[in-house]
């Protein structure tokens, strides 16, 4: 079970990492689709992986994180429609 939490968290963090890469070489904006989707995957499975640990401060600001995630996608999404 560790092994795959830690892939989990593995993966979250290079998702996360992508992501300010993305915005920080102006591949893409902060308001992108991409941007925020990679943001929200990287989140929740850093925060699955903190959770295991025990590592709350890091749970609070990816749950933070999701939280801010899921209301710009939904933002972005009620102005495409």
């Amino acid at each position: 079970m560790a092994v795959f939490i830690n892939l989990l968290g593995w993966t979250g963090a290079a998702a996360l990492l992508s992501a300010y890469w993305m915005v920080s070489t102006r591949r893409t904006d902060g308001a992108a689709m991409s941007y925020q989707t990679l943001n929200l995957i990287g989140s929740v499975l850093v925060l699955m992986n903190s959770l295991y640990y025990g590592a709350y401060p890091s749970v609070a600001v990816n749950g933070a994180w999701i939280v801010i995630g899921v209301y710009a996608i939904s933002t972005a999404s009620r102005r495409t429609r």
